[in-house]
C-alpha cells in the first residue's frame, strides 16, 4: 500500500521540477569605522531531475534589509515658505531593498506572481501599507520609493542577472555604506514564462565590529559614560586645534 502511495506522489509531482543551488561570496558583512559599502556576489545553478522544460527561464534575486518604521511627511507651500503638514508612519518598511532580474521584471514575472511573492518594491511596500485613516496612502508609499531610490537604498537592477546555458546564474548587488544592522533576507526565484517554479531563501548578516561595535554598545548600555567620553574627546580636539593654530600663527 505504501509503495503505491509513494508512486502516486511521484506521478503527481511536475516533471519540470527545478531547484536552486546557491552560493554567496560572503554571508556576513562587517561594519567598521572605515566601512563605505560592500558588494555581494550571488551565484548559483539550477538543479534538474528531468530534462529541461520548455519556456523562457528567468532568475530574480531580492535582498531585503531589516524592517523599520518610516515617517513620510508632506510639504506644502504656505505664506511663501515650504512647511511640513501631514505625516504618515509606515510600519515594517524594509530599510534596504534590491531586486535584480535576468530580464525586465515584467517579462520574467507575472502580475499575480509578483503580488503573491511580493517581489517588486511597490508590492513589498503596498503589503506593509499605511494607516487606514490616510485616504491617499499610495502617494506616501510612492514618495518613500522615490526618496529611497534616489538614496540607492531601493534598487531595481533589471538585466543584471547573467544566466549561462539556462543553468548557471550570477549577479552582483552593492550594499550602501548606510546599512541598518541585522539579517538581510535574500530570495532567489526561478520563473518559466512568468510563473515561479522554484525559490530559495537565505540571509546575510550585517553586524558592527571592532571600535564601531564597542561605541554602539556603550551608547546603548552606558549612555552616561558615552556622553562623558564624547565631551572629553570634543574638549581635547578643540584644545589640540587651538594649540596647533597658535604654533602656526607664531
Amino acid at each position: 500500500m505504501l509503495r503505491w502511495l509513494a508512486l502516486l506522489i511521484l506521478v503527481a509531482l511536475p516533471a519540470w521540477a527545478e531547484e536552486v543551488v546557491l552560493g554567496l561570496s560572503q554571508n556576513e558583512v562587517a561594519i567598521t569605522t572605515s566601512f563605505n559599502g560592500s558588494e555581494i556576489l550571488i551565484f548559483g545553478a539550477v538543479k534538474r531531475e528531468a530534462p529541461m522544460p520548455e519556456g523562457e527561464l528567468g532568475v530574480i534575486v531580492t535582498i531585503a534589509g531589516p524592517p523599520e518604521p518610516v515617517t513620510v511627511r508632506r510639504k506644502e507651500r504656505r505664506f511663501g515658505i515650504w512647511v511640513n503638514t501631514e505625516a504618515v508612519e509606515i510600519d515594517g518598511a524594509p530599510s534596504y531593498y534590491a531586486v535584480a532580474s535576468s530580464a525586465p521584471l515584467d517579462e520574467v514575472l507575472g502580475i499575480r506572481e509578483n503580488l503573491e511573492h511580493r517581489v517588486s518594491v511597490t508590492s513589498k511596500l503596498n503589503a506593509v501599507g499605511a494607516p487606514d485613516t490616510v485616504l491617499d496612502a499610495s502617494a506616501y508609499v510612492a514618495a518613500l520609493i522615490r526618496i529611497n531610490t534616489a538614496a540607492e537604498t531601493f534598487q531595481l537592477l533589471e538585466d543584471q542577472v547573467v544566466v549561462d546555458e539556462d543553468t548557471l546564474f550570477r549577479t552582483r548587488i552593492r550594499l550602501p555604506a548606510a546599512l541598518t544592522e541585522g539579517a538581510y533576507g535574500t530570495r532567489i526565484f526561478l520563473t518559466r514564462d512568468g510563473e515561479v517554479v522554484a525559490n530559495y531563501e537565505t540571509t546575510i548578516d550585517v553586524r558592527k565590529v571592532g571600535l564601531e561595535r564597542w561605541l554602539f554598545t556603550l551608547s546603548r548600555e552606558n549612555p552616561f559614560w558615552y556622553g562623558l567620553m564624547s565631551l572629553a574627546i570634543a574638549i581635547a580636539a578643540g584644545w589640540t586645534a587651538s594649540a596647533a593654530f597658535s604654533v602656526l600663527r607664531n
